[in-house]
């Protein structure tokens, strides 16, 4: 009996180191599909979202306030100037830009306002507006729409850009995050959470109304963090924490329908398209790149490592990553 018992111990442990672990990114991910990372910059503080402007970047950066970067050279990105300490007031998790006003949300210090007209020397413009807690941004013409967590979406007027002029908001069904607008500017889309996906009528914002109506919703596995759609076809792809990808096809904006879904194996967080494909960061599983031209069978195109992939922007020649632990990842389209 010891003997066999013994025996079964040996191919036990066998089993369990032979095995590897469901996640192993080896294994999952396969290899970057051609993509490759030119540069890593170290941030003063924890990289959590990254705007892209012609030669610049645009960093949010945690207790770090806001940091800019030259990338005009991708290979050697050069930091220029920040804006930090005790002229931004809390934690910058997302950014958004708009003529020469770059918008911090934080949380419950809310929105702050740097103006970077000239980026050698940017200033704080506006300091922890009452949006709180403020969770991401959409720039929609003359309006900016902030995203407060359980209390919705508030709309602030931008004709001077340096300074929001709050007008109103409106309730979503679950905890707004992540928000964009449809290519035909007909509808906003907002990730809620463990809520899904809701879908606002944004003819109205044109008419001097600043509470848009919900037309429809549709619950999403995992939790939405945020959202992109197609510039021609009525497709929202979504960042879903846990739940991955989720595709989703609003053409019908009262009764929108789950197309596909895809294991993204991380925590999606952020999400961009381009040209049939979708970027998506996914914190310890880095950045993902998958093809969505047959939207009902997503495919894996390149996996790119990284230690805490947060937030994304791209441009023709490179994407960029706010990565929480290294930075800012410039990395090389095939």
């Amino acid at each position: 009996m010891l003997k066999i018992f013994n025996s079964l111990m040996i191919l036990s442990v066998f089993i369990v180191f032979s095995c590897g672990t469901p996640n192993d990114p080896v294994s999952l991910f396969g290899d970057d599909g051609g993509y490759k990372i030119v540069s890593k910059v170290a941030t003063i503080g924890h990289a959590q979202d990254v705007i892209v402007d012609d030669t610049l970047a645009y960093i949010a950066q945690g207790e770090g306030g806001l940091l800019i970067v030259n990338i005009s050279n991708a290979q050697k990105p050069v930091i220029i100037s920040s804006v930090m300490g005790e002229d931004l007031k809390g934690y910058a998790y997302k950014i958004a830009k708009k003529d020469s006003a770059v918008y911090l949300a934080a949380g419950n210090f809310g929105l702050s306002v740097v103006d970077v007209s000239d980026p050698l020397l940017p200033f704080v413009s506006e300091v922890n507006m009452p949006l709180k807690p403020a969770k991401d941004f959409h720039v929609f013409g003359k309006f900016l729409l902030t995203s407060v967590s359980e209390l919705g979406v508030v709309t602030s007027l931008v004709s001077v850009s340096t300074h929001p002029d709050i007008r109103g908001g409106m309730s979503t069904p679950g905890f707004a995050h992540g928000l964009c607008a449809s290519s035909d500017s007909l509808y906003i889309l907002v990730s809620c959470g463990e809520m899904g996906l809701a879908v606002y009528d944004a003819t109205v914002i044109g008419q001097g109304y600043a509470t848009l109506p919900m037309l429809g919703w549709i619950d999403t596995p995992g939790y939405a963090e945020d959202v992109v759609t197609n510039p021609v076809e009525p497709y929202a792809y979504i960042a879903c924490g846990t739940g991955g990808l989720t595709i989703v096809n609003f053409s019908d904006s009262e009764n929108p329908k789950i197309e596909s879904n895809f294991n993204t194996g991380g925590y999606a967080k952020e999400i961009l398209y381009r040209d049939g494909k979708v970027f998506i960061t996914t914190e310890l599983r880095g950045l993902q790149v998958l093809d969505v031209t047959n939207v009902k069978a997503p495919a894996r195109l390149g996996t790119i490592p990284t230690e805490y992939a947060l937030g994304i922007s791209l441009d023709d020649r490179y994407i960029y990553v706010a990565d929480e632990v290294e930075g800012l990842i410039t990395i090389a389209h095939p």
